[in-house]
């Protein structure tokens, strides 16, 4: 059993899931009794999972400093942001890098609605998993 397995579990799930959706509000209009909600995304049962799995693994591995994910990318030579992270070869990163990813793209989308789910949907995520699951 490897210690990444709380994360590595989704590689199978991944594939087949939904991820999730944007929601935009077609209903209401600009009058005050009907403001228009903003839009939003919607995230399946399996992507809450896995954010509170990342926040569970970096609880239970301080050691690993991953709340200092963007030091860990800089010290890389990665940059904080989806097109950078998107772009990223994986194949030579070790672990700790591979984990600073992940709980990037999970905060990213704290800062940014959508963030996560265009990391998921352009298999990113699976990509980094897969990588740990080499480790």
């Amino acid at each position: 059993m490897s210690k990444f397995d709380i994360l590595t579990k989704y590689v199978p799930i991944i594939q087949a899931d939904s991820i999730g959706e944007w929601i935009i509000d077609k209903e209401n209009c600009e009058k005050s009794e009907h403001p228009i909600q903003m839009p939003s995304v919607r995230y399946s049962e399996m992507v809450n999972n896995f954010i509170d799995d990342v926040y569970t693994f970096e609880e239970s591995n301080k050691d690993m400093e991953l709340t200092r994910y963007g030091d860990i990318l800089k010290d890389n030579g990665l940059e904080w942001g989806t097109e950078s992270m998107n772009n990223t070869d994986v194949s030579n990163l070790n672990a700790k890098c591979v984990l600073a990813l992940i709980m990037g793209a999970v905060r990213a989308e704290r800062f940014c609605d959508g963030a996560l789910l265009d990391l998921f949907k352009s298999g990113c995520i699976l990509k980094w998993l897969e990588r740990l699951n080499r480790s």
